[in-house]
């Protein structure tokens, strides 16, 4: 492997942890309605666990409701029952063959309870770039000691990787911004 590898290999899994704060982020709760805060909710599929996305045609009925249409009419129940068993307080109800979910405005105390779970993700995210950068400066220091790089080359990628480790929590920092203030907004 070389310094190329490393970095380029450093770069791609802080790019991952990016993108899974921002799938875990987009399931935080906010004030409005969207449908992405049914994707990890399963439902249990002729005995296996599926996500609602592959049972059902989620949509946004308005700004406080979500409508889920199931392929199939007995679907409807199991779908139903799922969602008010998930972690996400809401509570459907059926009309015909869809399942209107409306999304309760969030309280002040709940507010900041999502802020909370919201710095906490940050926070995991940043740890998970830290460990990155970890792993590739143990990775050029044994490229060092077996003598496959200079001292230099080793250094310089250091400075490298501290300047993408800089970049990707600059970049979490203004993730939690972002939604930091999406659910605080009233």
């Amino acid at each position: 492997m070389s310094v190329a590898d490393i970095k380029k290999n450093t770069d791609q899994r802080m790019q991952k942890s990016i993108e899974t704060l921002k799938a875990d982020l987009a399931k935080v709760r906010t004030g409005r309605a969207h449908t992405g805060i049914l994707d990890h909710v399963m439902v249990d599929y002729y005995g296996s666990p599926t996500n609602i996305s592959q049972v059902a045609n989620v949509t946004l009925i308005d700004a406080r409701t979500i409508g889920v249409q199931p392929w199939e009419k007995k679907m409807l129940s199991t779908i139903e029952k799922a969602i008010r068993d998930s972690d996400l307080g809401l509570n459907p109800s059926s009309q015909g063959d869809m399942i209107r979910v409306p999304t309760p405005p969030l309280t002040e105390e709940r507010r900041k309870e999502m802020v909370k779970l919201v710095k906490t993700e940050g926070e995991g995210a940043k740890i998970a770039v830290r460990n990155i950068r970890r792993d590739a400066n143990e990775s050029l220091k044994k490229m060092l000691k077996d003598k496959e790089c200079s001292e230099d080359d080793e250094r310089r990628a250091q400075d490298d990787i501290q300047k993408l480790t800089d970049k990707f929590v600059a970049e979490v920092d203004k993730l939690l911004a972002e939604k930091e203030k999406e659910v605080l907004t009233v």
